[in-house]
């Protein structure tokens, strides 16, 4: 092709405008650094406690002026409780939840639930015995959760040099093993996987499954078994 003559697949560059070319750094900026993400903002307990009767309210299929007349109070003071706009007084709520047939206290109890949270300093783990304990394998539970649909459990497992081969493990649950250190092969069902740091594997843990050969001692990996939370 002459270097005279252009082609028309090529679109001329578009002249954009200082603004749009601040505005466009910005957005790209922004979702670079993930900063478009908004923060969590806690709920006041004003806003617990009238989201919770709002909840309860539609639930139970009233309308506002059902519930407001139910309780004796007006509709607008009703609006204002559910916004988080004024703190009732405990004989106002107290209507309000005889009208729901629930207690008082359960307001309050879900108001100021905390979220479940565990942390543990390096090396701090709590040893906890298991199957592979006899075969000399340490296990580390990193942390633990009271609370929610399922129970996660994190352990730094490490193989020393004294510690056997032991792929016979079975138990309920999705299973994620992550290599720290040494080599391995590690067997799940019929297949066997040779693992070293970095390499990961993931599997339904009911089949059998563990550490078939330990090929380069000593040996550390974090276990990850999910499963769900038994409700009696």
């Amino acid at each position: 092709m002459s270097a005279s003559r252009k082609d028309p697949r090529i679109m001329p560059p578009t002249k954009r405008s200082p603004a749009t070319r601040k505005a466009l750094d910005k957005t790209a900026e922004e979702l670079a650094t993930g900063s478009l993400a908004s923060p969590v903002r806690e709920l006041t307990l004003e806003e617990s406690l009238g989201a919770q009767i709002r909840q309860l309210r539609r639930r139970a299929e009233l309308t506002g002026s059902d519930l407001a007349t139910a309780a004796g109070i007006s509709l607008g003071m009703l609006s204002k409780i559910e916004n988080g706009q004024i703190s009732p007084s405990l004989a106002t709520l107290q209507a309000v939840c005889r009208a729901l047939t629930v207690p008082l206290s359960q307001l309050f109890a879900t108001a100021e639930e905390q979220r479940d949270c565990s942390f543990v300093r390096a090396g701090q783990g709590v040893i906890i015995d298991r199957r592979g304990t006899k075969a000399g394998h340490r296990y580390s539970l990193l942390g633990h959760l009271l609370s929610g649909p399922v129970v996660l459990e994190p352990y730094l497992i490490t193989l020393r040099d004294d510690a056997q081969p032991y792929a016979s493990f079975r138990h309920d649950g999705i299973e994620m093993i992550y290599m720290l250190s040494g080599r391995v092969t590690y067997r799940h069902g019929d297949e066997v996987y040779e693992m070293g740091p970095g390499d990961t594997l993931m599997f339904d843990s009911h089949a059998p499954h563990g550490p078939e050969e330990c090929i380069e001692k000593p040996i550390s990996y974090l276990s990850i078994i999910v499963y769900p939370r038994q409700v009696d």
